[in-house]
């Protein structure tokens, strides 16, 4: 009988041709036809029960989808570069997750597992120290680029359900596979969560690899997540000519640059950290025209929720009052959000115990906290918690070509092999976890 470790081993040839593969084939978030046709085909073929696009994806919930002609263009493109017909329709509109369960017949918890499918919106590398240039699968989609490991996070998900298939004789309970798309601008997990996605489910667990850990160490709980609110305002005025009737206008710009000043000017927070950015400032046609829209793409971030929600309230205070200065119309678009979320204890000490038994890692730690990004996994962490269960946020450590949004983002592709390893460790020895009273 072949051990854990030797399947996982056996499996590593594999986890590499999927990473590459869809590492050529990058697709931005609400965008990741392809990847979902591939996803969904190979656990169809190991005997999962399936859900798929809208089964799991709550429209209304939704934030930052491209319109209608942006879908429609990219779902063909996926159909040209090799998505499959027969589960592509699932997906059309951009609803491409994807959910897997195995029923084991056997008493015990639901437990969760969530990777995340999309790319950024960035151009890779050209250069030729980068691997994937070397090796030959650098990204052919222009303006879209695995370079946050995502590509890494759907290999690891699918090498979990063909070594948990593998071993389901040993297994117990539920076991839930959570593909999401749109993770990138915290986007999709609250249309999972809006879904009934996580209602079920008692032991839960999203990964990531690299973010800084070290080599060879694994975070059992990361809890240094912000929570965070991503808007687009739209200002709206009257063009005018600059310098024949400049007092029939209402200017756009003005109110988005004096939007801009207010707005930065509201990150202090007694209760811990507070994060505000504009990042675009959009507007003007030329420069004999009073400028009659502009666009800002804002965020805001705190240390927790009621922060966050606090400073999030202070900026729509701002946008309003800049537009009334102003004299003009302006409209918000949410655009993504994701929550602060502490991991579950309990869970947290389990995954370190099962960690430590595996001797793969140098380090095993049980949190790091240090101000960060955000991650929107966090949405789903809070549901499985308020109804009652345990979840954590899963760190692996890995050596990093670039830091993570860089063009030239690459990352040990061995370190795919350790999370599979870890999770299906989780899964075959769940029943020794202890819920605490």
């Amino acid at each position: 009988m072949t051990t854990l470790s030797q399947q996982v081993s056996d499996l590593v040839p594999q986890l590499q041709s999927w990473r590459r593969d869809l590492h050529q084939f990058a697709e931005s978030g609400w965008l990741e036809f392809r990847t979902a046709t591939l996803v969904a085909e190979e656990l169809h073929q190991l005997g999962y029960q399936l859900q798929l696009g809208r089964e799991v994806i709550d429209a209304e919930a939704r934030m930052g989808l491209p319109d209608a002609s942006v879908l429609a263009a990219q779902e063909a493109r996926a159909l040209a570069q090799g998505a499959l017909p027969q589960w592509i329709g699932h997906f059309s509109g951009g609803f491409c997750g994807v959910v897997a369960t195995l029923n084991t017949g056997r008493p015990g918890p639901v437990m969760g597992f969530r990777v995340d499918m999309d790319a950024l919106d960035l151009n890779e590398s050209l250069a030729a120290d980068h691997l994937p240039v070397r090796e030959g699968f650098t990204s052919i989609n222009s303006g879209m680029m695995h370079a946050c490991g995502h590509d890494g996070h759907t290999s690891i998900g699918l090498g979990l359900a063909r070594v948990l298939m593998a071993n389901q004789a040993k297994l117990s309970g539920t076991i839930k596979l959570i593909f999401q798309p749109a993770e990138e601008g915290v986007r999709g997990a609250k249309a999972m969560v809006a879904a009934g996605v996580l209602d079920d489910v008692d032991l839960f667990t999203a990964i990531h690899l690299g973010t800084g850990v070290p080599a060879g160490e694994i975070v059992c709980g990361s809890d240094s997540f912000l929570a965070t609110t991503k808007l687009d305002i739209h200002f709206t005025g009257v063009g005018a000519h600059a310098g024949a009737k400049p007092e029939e206008g209402r200017n756009a710009l003005l109110a988005a640059a004096q939007a801009t000043l207010g707005l930065h000017g509201l990150t202090q927070h007694s209760g811990g950290v507070a994060r505000m950015n504009v990042g675009v400032l959009q507007a003007g046609t030329g420069r004999n025209v009073v400028p009659d829209t502009a666009l800002l793409k804002v965020e805001t971030r705190g240390a927790n929720n009621e922060i966050n929600d606090a400073v999030y309230q202070q900026a729509l205070r701002v946008i309003e009052g800049a537009a009334v200065m102003y004299g003009v119309e302006y409209d918000i678009k949410l655009m993504g959000a994701a929550r602060s979320c502490k991991p579950s204890q309990a869970w947290v000490e389990f995954i370190h115990q099962q960690a430590e038994k595996l001797n793969i890692f140098s380090s095993v730690v049980d949190t790091k906290s240090a101000a960060a990004g955000s991650e929107d996994a966090t949405y789903m962490l809070e549901r499985v918690q308020q109804r009652g269960g345990q979840a954590s946020y899963v760190i692996f450590g890995c050596d990093l070509a670039a830091g993570h949004h860089n063009a030239k983002f690459d990352f040990d592709e061995q370190i795919m092999a350790v999370a599979v390893e870890t999770l299906a460790t989780l899964a075959l020895h769940q029943a020794e976890f202890k819920v605490p009273a």
